[in-house]
């Protein structure tokens, strides 16, 4: 009995407190490495949820190594285990295609930050606020407000425009008028209906010029530049203000009109 427990239950009994050794002081060592890691990364000022996202993936792989270190003290072939592990990642790899495409634009996002909570962006074929951002989506919100999610990849993949970038922002506007009204009153006009707002801005300096001379209409582009958030508000007041002054002082709006001709004919009796 002396033999048997000397020979088989004692370096049983050895090598489960070492591999209870190395699990546990494996993982303080992990702890301890992922709390340098963290401050390392919040230091650098990246974004808190990407910090939390590598943080606790790193933290699973390290603790994956640590349990695999206490298998092999107890004699398990950790060789099979870690190809077994490698073609169940290849497996779940393979079945999540789309997910996995989601996460790495996901972290793109995050980490190259085209835009931020808070901005209005079009992208992914939609174009509202962007409310937060999330590893595998983003959740926008429209003017209609609507919540609208699209998946990362899809951003990622598409142009991606953001108007809150910028302080100012160019108002872009077209008025007609027509060939027989006075050019250089209506240029006036327009010129007159900028100088009074003041939300325009006086640098850069607003435009308006003669843009075209179209099939039924002289057009004027009227580009005035304003602060970011009084783009639709300028946009909507001038072209009212616009279409008021133009019916006061006698300038005609040319809009599409169609002529219809009856022809009679008569009968032979």
């Amino acid at each position: 009995m002396e033999a048997f427990s000397q020979e088989y239950i004692l370096p049983w009994a050895v090598n489960i407190a070492l591999a209870i050794a190395i699990f546990f002081v494996g993982r303080l060592v992990v702890k301890l490495l992922m709390n340098v890691v963290g401050r390392l990364l919040r230091k650098s000022k990246m974004d808190v949820m990407l910090i939390n996202f590598i943080s606790s993936i790193a933290y699973a792989l390290l603790l994956l190594f640590v349990i695999i270190a206490a298998l092999g003290q107890l004699g398990v072939d950790t060789t099979s285990l870690i190809a077994l592990i490698g073609a169940a990642g290849l497996a779940i790899g393979l079945s999540l295609q789309d997910s996995l495409k989601n996460f790495a634009a996901g972290v793109m996002l995050i980490v190259f930050r085209p835009f931020k909570a808070g901005d209005f962006v079009e992208a992914g074929g939609v174009t509202g606020i962007v409310e937060h951002i999330t590893i595998f989506n983003s959740v926008f919100r429209t003017g209609d407000n609507r919540e609208v999610i699209i998946p990362n990849g899809k951003i990622y993949a598409d142009n991606i425009t953001n108007y809150s970038t910028r302080e100012t922002r160019r108002v872009d506007m077209v008025f007609g008028i027509g060939y027989g009204d006075d050019l250089l009153k209506a240029k006036q006009i327009l010129v007159d209906i900028l100088a009074q707002d003041e939300r325009v801005l006086k640098e850069p300096e607003p435009v308006v010029n003669v843009a075209a001379l179209a099939d039924s209409s002289v057009n004027f582009n009227v580009r005035p530049w304003v602060k970011n958030a009084d783009y639709w508000p300028v946009l909507w007041d001038t072209t009212e203000k616009v279409k008021l002054e133009f019916d006061r002082q006698g300038i005609s709006i040319p809009f599409p009109q169609m002529d219809v001709h009856f022809h009679r004919e008569e009968s032979a009796d």
